[in-house]
């Protein structure tokens, strides 16, 4: 692949974004009532046709939870909810958003996609300037991805039908918040 761009659909995991998962009862309406589901299909194929790699960031721990931090607000329950355990059905992204084969996938135990993990050498190694972003949540991994790439200098681009909060506030809270450092777009408007 020639191009300078990644799509990075991040967190779209089965404990989140599945009706049976622990998101089911939020994320999961949300996203219905948006089109988030068909956005996210609409956005991958679009990428693909274009040569554009598609990358995965899926957080998980291992069976062992050794790197889930007790302390966090946002993960301290995961170990007590048997959730984000790696090699389990709910770490695994949701079938109609799979990865292929060649599709790299990032693994992270943090909000953010960058902090210890392989996020940045893949993008430095294939010559990425420009990450395309979508997900759940949009004040969690996506705010953290847009931040920091921004700060690594990074173009950013968010595809605001292609995210969502847990509630409507939260999405379009933490979208108000992100226009300063992002391009905000949606999966029929990007071009790749």
């Amino acid at each position: 692949m020639a191009s300078d761009t990644i799509l990075l659909v991040m967190d779209m995991l089965n404990d989140l974004v599945h009706p049976n998962g622990m998101g089911g009862k939020s994320y999961v309406p949300l996203m219905q009532d948006r089109g988030v589901f068909d956005a996210t299909e609409l956005a991958i194929s679009n990428a693909r046709a274009a040569g554009v790699m598609v990358g995965y960031v899926r957080v998980g721990f291992s069976a062992d939870y050794a790197e889930c931090p007790a302390g966090s607000p946002v993960f301290s329950k995961a170990r007590d909810n048997g959730v984000f355990r790696l090699g389990q059905w709910g770490t695994e992204v949701l079938d109609r958003f799979a990865p292929q084969p060649d599709d790299p996938v990032i693994v992270k135990h943090r909000v953010s996609p960058f902090y210890g993990t392989k996020l940045e050498p893949l993008l430095r190694a294939q010559g990425i300037r420009r990450l395309v972003l979508s997900g759940v949540s949009t004040n969690g991994v996506v705010s953290a991805a847009v931040r920091e790439g921004h700060d690594r200098d990074y173009e950013c681009v968010i595809l605001e039908d292609c995210c969502a909060g847990a509630t409507a506030d939260e999405h379009a809270y933490a979208m108000s918040g992100l226009r300063r450092f992002a391009q905000v777009t949606s999966a029929a408007d990007i071009t790749f």
